[in-house]
């Protein structure tokens, strides 16, 4: 129906009944489908790897990596937080659900365009059937065979009204979207930062094992040079000499191979900071120690990661923002309303606009009332709340996974102690064994078989203690990733990554 300047007795007064129908059905708001509630899952008591009869405080999550207490990788996390460009897309997500924000919240409110048009126009050609010419000025008249100028002017409007909630699920849904780009965001910085700390304590312990081959290797050169001198004196046989060299000849080749691991490593952690490959290896040119975790860390209970994990509450959210989704396919099955008007003005002069001109108006509802549709709008809600289904699981996925990454980390980290104080007692006696078995040697009072031996034990044990120092460090990693611990400083979200200059009207310039 269309309100305009033709009156009818009565439609005033019918227009005017259907207008308060509609505008208190919008006061009342009505909405259709589920709304969003936090689901309550059932949470263990307690980790399997903690005393429940003890309580346990809360991780301390806030800038773990610190704990390691190592400047360097505090400094390469600084600068892969502000560099890296997983973490730039993430950044522009959140940006990209800000804007789909605002459009849902612009659908609730009316649009207005302004129409204005010029013409040029020979007046016989629009010349009435009857003769009579339209009465749009005095300057000109249409049909007089003159060419004249058509100004005209107007106004469009239209309001879609929300009935039945589906521009305000979209707004909901919108609003999740934030969320999700949120937490994606903060997903996206936890595991930059584990990997930056996990690779450089992998570096170090290279660096650590390159360092310890090269003594080993040289301290079995100079056996072998002791076997040598011996085997020129009569005193050692030719397989002594041939195992000597053999012995130092394979300890000396496990450095390539450490080496490259070693340079592979620094690459990934120049890439993790935004930078080419290279950029990393002069500053990290330096060997350190594999940095120690300060242990035990406090581990909360089960129930934390609900709220410190960013990859459950991102899951959530998701559910949640599917959850809004039924509603607006349930509102599709629901009649709906707009409101449109216009006004336009028309005169042979641009004076004449709003004045001695000819103006017109209209102003009315339209109603859309879905009838027969083939089952389509329904499958549509069908299909939402499948897929807000699919959602919910992939939530209580994402927290049995939450769940297993701790217990994993605990065990991981747990017996990685233990196994330190085996490896630091095997140590010691391999030490003691090859300093014993190589004066011996010297002496003759030994074969070259128990130096050979002691030796190798040696190197071994001392390359098994490094690898434990770097899974002990990578496991106390893994723990803080799987409790949540991730960046707890200011992110900038609001500034692009491409700045664009000259976006307004201009000439084209040809290619």
């Amino acid at each position: 129906m269309t309100r305009s300047t033709t009156m009818v007795p009565g439609v005033p007064y019918v227009h005017t009944s259907a207008m308060l129908i509609i505008f208190s059905m919008i006061l009342a708001g009505c909405a259709v489908g589920p709304d969003y509630q936090t689901p309550l899952l059932a949470m263990p008591s307690h980790w399997s790897q903690t005393d429940a009869t003890k309580s346990s405080r809360p991780p301390d999550l806030s800038r773990w990596w610190m704990r390691l207490r190592d400047p360097v990788l505090n400094d390469l996390i600084e600068e892969a937080v502000a560099g890296n460009l997983d973490v730039a897309t993430a950044k522009a997500r959140v940006r990209e659900a800000r804007a789909s924000y605002g459009q849902a919240v612009g659908a609730l409110f009316p649009t207005v365009t302004n129409r204005d048009m010029v013409t040029r126009t020979n007046g016989s050609a629009l010349a009435p059937s009857n003769g009579s010419p339209p009465a749009i000025g005095t300057s000109a008249q249409p049909g007089s065979g003159a060419t004249y100028t058509l100004f005209q002017a107007g106004f469009d409007a239209s309001w879609e009204l929300d009935l039945f909630g589906a521009n305000r699920r979209a707004v909901e849904a919108a609003a999740y979207g934030i969320d999700i780009s949120e937490q994606s965001l903060d997903a996206a910085l936890l595991t930059l930062i584990g990997d930056v700390a996990s690779d450089y304590a992998r570096a170090r312990g290279y660096q650590a094992r390159i360092a310890l081959a090269r003594r080993s290797a040289a301290s079995q050169e100079e056996t072998t040079q002791i076997t040598r001198d011996r085997f020129a004196a009569g005193t050692a046989s030719a397989v002594d000499l041939a195992n000597a060299i053999g012995q130092a000849a394979t300890t000396r080749s496990a450095i390539p191979t450490l080496q490259a691991s070693y340079v592979q490593t620094v690459h990934r952690l120049s890439v993790l900071t935004g930078r080419p490959p290279a950029a990393l290896q002069e500053r990290l040119e330096k060997p350190a120690p594999v940095p120690r975790p300060r242990l035990p860390i406090p581990t909360g209970i089960p129930a934390d990661v609900l709220l410190t994990r960013p990859d459950v509450r991102l899951a959530e959210r998701r559910y949640a923002q599917y959850t809004a989704r039924i509603g607006q396919a349930e509102a599709a099955r629901y009649p709906s309303a707009s409101l449109t008007g216009n006004i336009a003005t028309a005169g042979t002069q641009l004076g004449d606009l709003g004045k001695s001109s000819s103006i017109s108006w209209s102003f009315g509802p339209t109603v859309t009332v879905p009838i027969f549709n083939a089952g389509k709008l329904r499958a549509a809600v069908e299909i939402a709340e499948a897929q807000r289904d699919q959602h919910f699981v992939t939530y209580r996925l994402s927290i049995l996974t939450a769940l297993k990454d701790v217990e994993d980390a605990l065990v991981a980290l747990g017996q990685e102690r233990l196994r330190a104080r085996a490896l630091s007692t095997s140590v010691e006696a391999y030490r003691e064994a090859a300093s014993l078995s190589q004066s011996l040697y010297k002496a003759g009072s030994s074969s070259f078989l128990d130096v050979l031996t002691a030796q190798r034990s040696l190197y071994n044990a001392e390359d098994a203690l490094i690898e434990n120092q770097i899974l002990t460090a990578i496991d106390y990693i893994a723990l803080n990733k799987a409790l949540g611990g991730g960046w707890d400083g200011s992110v900038d979200t609001s500034r692009p990554e491409t700045v664009d200059a000259m976006t307004g009207p201009r000439p084209v310039r040809p290619n």
